[in-house]
């Protein structure tokens, strides 16, 4: 298919990809999104990349640090505000 697309209705949708990704936009917009999409190779695959970084994102953020990590991690910030209190250093 042929696409009578130029760079600056293609920057345009490119621009309004992450807010067309949540579901935010109105439907008018989000129909003129999608038909572009549809005829224009390259936004589609510029979407596509981002739908699935913010997947991966999404499901990454969901995870939880281990308890023993968790409880590494405040043992040394304990141990780094003890070392700052005897230094006399005052951070704040």
């Amino acid at each position: 298919m042929t696409s009578s697309h130029d760079s600056q209705d293609c920057s345009k949708i490119i621009h309004q990809i992450f807010t067309f990704i949540d579901n935010e936009l109105e439907q008018a917009d989000c129909a003129v999104i999608q038909q572009h999409l549809d005829e224009c190779g390259p936004c589609l695959a510029k979407y596509d990349l981002e739908r699935t970084v913010k997947a991966l994102v999404a499901r990454s953020c969901s995870e939880h640090a281990p308890d023993s990590l968790r409880e590494k991690v405040l043992v040394r910030i304990r141990q780094v505000q003890v070392t700052i209190s005897e230094s006399g250093t005052d951070v704040g």
